[in-house]
């Protein structure tokens, strides 16, 4: 059970990560010149992304809907949220390679390719997405009726079972 002063623990660690990940989207462009800090900034951000999920999951399975054996309701529920921060990943992970590949060697030009920029494109506007979805589900799993048996909970059980 989730309790409110773990639950604003895991929360603010939340944020905090979703805050570093829009600060590297944000700035990561000005240090062009600096590839290996560009780099470091990058590795952190996926990893950040990836814990991001990882907390997700957690929260997920410490519900009492999780352990009541209703998964697929909660996966109904934040469908969206999961597929969005696996694609978010993926894109990420996507462009950060190609920009490394591109700028390795030659990070004093201004290298963009018409592929690359659409992939820029794509994962900024998936970026913007993922962070409302994920903190709007982030703030929606600390609802108490995912906490502890209910007459909501009970009405989609019965309707789980039928």
């Amino acid at each position: 059970m989730l309790q409110s002063s773990n639950y604003s623990l895991v929360l603010s660690l939340q944020f905090l990560l979703l805050i570093y990940d829009l600060f590297v989207n944000s700035f990561s462009e000005l240090l062009r010149m600096a590839p290996v800090i560009q780099l470091v900034l990058f590795i952190i951000q996926d990893i950040a992304i990836l814990f991001n999920v990882i907390i997700l999951f957690l929260m997920f399975f410490n519900t009492f809907v999780f352990q009541a054996g209703l998964v697929s309701l909660l996966f109904h529920k934040f469908k969206g949220t999961i597929i969005l921060s696996a694609v978010y990943l993926a894109l990420s992970i996507a462009f950060h390679i190609w920009v490394m590949n591109l700028r390795w060697k030659s990070n004093s030009l201004f290298i963009w390719t018409d592929g690359l920029l659409t992939l820029f494109v794509f994962q900024r506007l998936v970026a913007v997405l993922y962070y409302y979805f994920y903190k709007r589900t982030a703030v929606c799993l600390g609802d108490p009726r995912f906490y502890e048996d209910s007459l909501w909970l009970r009405k989609e059980f019965s309707r789980v079972r039928s």
